[in-house]
């Protein structure tokens, strides 16, 4: 499994766009094993921190295999997209990575 974090900041004026270009976009992740796990609007009032400002939206995506998400990133219709994203989207951080899990504990019961 892959996991992808991204922060993503928006042009000032254009959530509505962004808003459609999410749309046509959430279709295609599921069309590549990808699922939304979720989607947050960060609240202003409970940031502690930031150099980079505050996300418009923050998701975390799964797709199954590392070759899902590479189809899907190099998927034609993605790509025809990306003009949107371009008018939609100011800056977007993406993170890939993979889930870590603690070894199991050894049990002390007998």
């Amino acid at each position: 499994m892959i996991y992808v974090t991204q922060l993503i900041h928006v042009r000032e004026t254009n959530s509505n766009t962004f808003a459609a270009f999410d749309s046509a976009l959430s279709a295609l992740i599921q069309r590549h094993s990808g699922i939304f796990l979720f989607r947050l609007r960060p609240d202003p009032l409970n940031l502690v921190a930031s150099t980079i400002g505050i996300p418009y939206e923050v998701q975390l995506l799964r797709f199954e295999t590392e070759e899902a998400f590479e189809n899907f990133m190099h998927d034609e219709e993605r790509k025809r997209l990306l003009l949107s994203k371009e008018h939609a989207i100011r800056s977007v951080i993406l993170i890939k990575g993979q889930l870590v899990t603690s070894a199991p504990k050894k049990s002390t019961i007998l």
